[in-house]
């Protein structure tokens, strides 16, 4: 039997400064990476796009965690939803 190894790891923290306060968020790498292609095509850095979907995120009834918003506002984004 070969074992396969799966391309997936574990989440890489990282700190961004959101509104002028540092903050860390882990992702793990494939998210990292949709992110910044993300905030390439806005014009933004990554910070801005984190802030404004930030925002997005505190605006709504029961908040999830700022990594969980990032990781639903990129998969919607890639199903060809609003983002």
């Amino acid at each position: 039997m070969k074992l396969v190894r799966s391309s997936a790891s574990g989440p890489v923290k990282r700190s961004i400064t959101i509104a002028g306060h540092p903050t860390s968020i882990s992702l793990e790498p494939v998210f990292w990476s949709a992110l910044e292609q993300a905030a390439a095509q806005a014009q933004l850095p990554i910070s801005a796009l984190v802030a404004r979907i930030d925002a997005e995120r505190i605006a709504g009834p029961n908040p999830p965690n700022l990594a969980s918003a990032l990781r639903v506002w990129l998969f919607k984004r890639a199903q060809g939803g609003d983002s």
